[in-house]
């Protein structure tokens, strides 16, 4: 199969984790026949730095003309890059929030999974984890807070900002399908999470997640509040099969859940359209303390990957390879320097670079 991939490598370790993916990705190439053709595309701080924009048109059409679009990380330390001195539509994270709107990408999926070799790593207690868990996040990409209007202005001498939520019914039915769709392939049950008891569009939320449940009677689902699935996530996480949100709820909730896996490095993502394109990317950020270290963790990065092969490519195969090569390395007790446990007996710290070459030799 010729597969075209648009490359963001993008800021901070974006560049190291992102060489590491393809590396991956190439030997999966030699290994089953297939070719991947990259093009790089700039978009982020590196794009701010060239062209004095994000993203560009150019870039845009770039990422159009691909099959699928795999991504590094974008921007720069907050405090002090002379990114964030810029107005906020001239910022990395405006670029990304433009591409995924030009791409119409509504669905992101975030799988976290507990690896048994990760264990140590998870800060809840063994009771608590107890055989593990697998839950897919889905989250509504393109609506919400961070897409609605915002203004800040002076009224009666107060500076006052304003930031506006909305979702109309069928930006709600379109994600509710997909994460009812997915829960079909998994374990069938879907957690729709809202804030019903105060917002008007959670309210709209459930009463169409009630409509989409309709046509999914093999599928259990349930209504939960935000704030009670941010205190389930670190009570029972292994009650969660789907996931089904909103943009903020599901960008915090996300980032929750990264974080009971044992590494914000070990959880990939995939941002989806209605066709089989999709944007993939580590759920991290682009952790400019790090960079150029060469200790970054790929293996969320090689995770994108592997979804990418599933989703875009329908290459379920080659991304089970993929898995299945990261649950070998980490089985053999290799850790990048975010995993490595307290007690070191038996493990292995190894860096970036080292890493792919361990998970693309078990390819």
């Amino acid at each position: 199969m010729e597969c075209r991939i648009g490359v963001i490598s993008g800021d901070g370790i974006g560049p190291e984790i992102i060489a590491e993916a393809k590396k991956v990705l190439n030997k999966i190439g030699e290994t089953c026949g297939h070719t991947f053709h990259y093009e790089d595309i700039l978009m982020g701080g590196c794009s701010i730095d060239a062209t004095g924009e994000p993203l560009t048109e150019e870039a845009i059409a770039a990422a159009k003309a691909s099959d699928a679009v795999l991504m590094g990380s974008i921007g720069g330390n907050t405090s002090t890059s002379p990114w964030y001195r810029l107005p906020p539509e001239k910022r990395p994270e405006a670029g990304l929030l433009r591409l995924r709107k030009s791409l119409n990408l509504f669905a992101n999926l975030r799988p976290a999974y507990l690896y048994e070799e990760l264990k140590a790593a998870c800060p809840l207690k063994e009771e608590v984890i107890g055989d593990g868990f697998d839950m897919m996040i889905m989250r509504e990409l393109t609506g919400g807070l961070y897409f609605g209007e915002r203004r800040t202005e002076e009224t009666d001498g107060v500076l006052t900002a304003t930031d506006t939520l909305t979702y109309n019914e069928h930006e709600i039915r379109r994600i509710a399908k997909r994460g009812f769709d997915i829960a079909m392939k998994r374990r069938k049950k879907v957690t729709s999470v809202d804030k019903a008891n105060v917002l008007d569009s959670s309210r709209l939320w459930r009463r169409v997640v009630e409509e989409v449940a309709k046509d999914y009677p093999q599928v259990s689902y349930e209504h939960m509040l935000v704030d009670n699935c941010a205190m389930q996530l670190v009570r029972d996480p292994g009650q969660f099969d789907v996931i089904l949100t909103e943009n903020m709820f599901g960008d915090i909730l996300s980032d929750e859940a990264s974080m009971v896996t044992g590494s914000i490095g070990m959880l990939a993502s995939a941002s989806l359209n209605d066709t089989k394109f999709g944007l993939y990317e580590p759920s991290g950020g682009s952790a400019p303390d790090i960079a150029g270290k060469g200790i970054a963790n790929p293996i969320a990065t090689i995770l994108s990957a592997a979804m990418m092969l599933r989703y875009t490519f329908d290459l379920d195969a080659e991304a089970e390879a993929i898995e299945s090569a990261v649950k070998q390395v980490l089985r053999e007790g290799y850790r990048t320097i975010d995993l490595m446990p307290q007690e070191a007996a038996g493990v292995t710290q190894v860096g970036t670079a080292e890493m792919g070459d361990l998970i693309a030799a078990r390819v």
